[in-house]
Formats: structure tokens, sequence, C-alpha cells
């Protein structure tokens, strides 16, 4: 494939330098990636902006959970989008819904308008949303460049026939971008199904703790976590994922 997106979700500097060293064309920024991910601070931004030279689009979410948002919480979004703007970040990464499972158009054209020209990703809010191919169409019209999508399931190889008819819908103006379990053995099976070029994925490993001492008995987030167990992208899981891409 001589034109294709890889795109790796992090949320450290050391998972955006291994990323960028297995070969992603791009970083999907966050912190809270165990939770799906939440709006990354600035000394994260210029920690990985300082050690890697590909794009970062950074992913503006002010918490977990769903994707409709007070006004206190919209308001936090606009501001976060402001700044990392004029921090100089090449994209960023949104999604707002009404009630209804229809896209918030008013809230995200405010958010777009905010971003001045940066490029614009609709995230797996879209996944939630109760017509897709009406969602896609909506997309479009508020200028968004891309739609990060499992094809409405858990993983995108479930959602594999509504992602080819995402793809085909679009015809090529937006960009279907594939998330949701992907890896080098995932775009090999769904290309030829799907069409679509642009993927996203992780790549995480876990690694155990260097911590030696440990407090069993003391929790510190969720109960059904290890405190000792780090999620890492993995730049080997990256580079099988290029090297696919290259290959079709």
């Amino acid at each position: 494939m001589r034109e294709f997106i890889l795109e790796t979700c992090v949320d450290s500097v050391e998972s955006a330098v291994a990323a960028q060293a297995g070969g992603a064309t791009r970083l999907e920024l966050c912190s809270n990636l165990v939770i799906g991910g939440t709006t990354p601070d600035t000394s994260l931004y210029m920690a990985v902006k300082k050690e890697v030279s590909i794009p970062v689009h950074v992913l503006i979410r002010p918490r977990f959970g769903d994707f409709c948002y007070t006004d206190h919480e919209y308001e936090i979004m606009k501001n976060e989008v402001k700044t990392f703007c004029e921090w100089g970040a090449e994209g960023i990464v949104i999604g707002i819904l009404c009630p209804d499972g229809t896209l918030n158009k008013e809230q995200l054209a405010g958010l777009l308008k905010e971003a001045e020209g940066m490029s614009a990703t609709l995230h797996r809010a879209f996944d939630m949303c109760e017509d897709p191919k009406q969602a896609l169409e909506d997309a479009l019209g508020l200028g968004f460049d891309t739609i990060l999508t499992s094809g409405q399931r858990n993983s995108c190889l479930e959602g594999e026939k509504l992602l080819g008819e995402l793809v085909a819908q679009s015809d090529g103006r937006i960009v279907i971008q594939i998330g949701g379990g992907v890896n080098a053995d995932v775009i090999r099976t769904l290309y030829p199904l799907t069409k679509a070029k642009a993927y996203h994925m992780s790549g995480k490993i876990s690694l155990d703790s260097e911590m030696k001492y440990r407090k069993p008995d003391v929790n510190m987030g969720i109960q059904s976590m290890s405190e000792y167990e780090i999620w890492r992208t993995d730049e080997n899981k990256i580079r099988e994922a290029r090297q696919v891409l290259e290959e079709l």
C-alpha cells in the first residue's frame, strides 16, 4: 500500500518514542489509556513533542464515561482545544453526542472553531451514535478529516461489515480510520474486506512494575487492576503492523 495512516494511541513519552521507532505515522496523545483515554496535560504533550518528529493529535476528553457533557465540561474542552492549538499540536481528536444519540453539531462546531484549521478526528463517540451513516454525513458537514471507528462493535473484526459500508459511503471524502483491537493480523484480514487505508492501535504490552516492596492490601485505583502493572506501546507490534501495510 503506497499511502496509509498508522496512528498509535499513547499516554507516555516512552510509548511515544516506541511508536515512532516502530514506524507509526502519527500519534494520538492522551492520558489514562487504561480507561479509554482522557485529555493529556501540557507537560506530557511538550515532553512528547521534544522526543518525536511525527505529528501529534491530542485527545480532548474531560472524563471517563459517556460523551454527553455538561456546560462546565464543554467550556473546559474548548479551552483545551485552544491551548493545544496554541502549543502547536497538529490535530485534535474529539466527540460529543446529544442525549438522542446524534452528534452534537453545535458544540462540535464550537470546538472546531477553536481548532483554527488543525486536523480533526471524530473519535469513537461515533460508535455510540444511533445512525452511523447519518453521523458520517454530519461529520463531513462539520469539517472533520477523519472518523475513528470499530464499526460500532467492541472490536473492529466484529464490525467488519459496517466498516466496509462506511468506507464505500465516504468515497474518499473523509478518512475512515479503523480502531478497536487493531494489530498486524487484523490489518491483513480487514484490508481486503473494507479497503480501509487508515488504522489506529495502541500496540500495548503489560510490564511488571520495578517496585520490589509491594503493599497487597491497599489499592489506589480500579480494584480489579494490579497497582504493579504498567501498559506501554511495544515497538515491535507497531513495526509488524507497518510491515503489513507496506506489503498490501
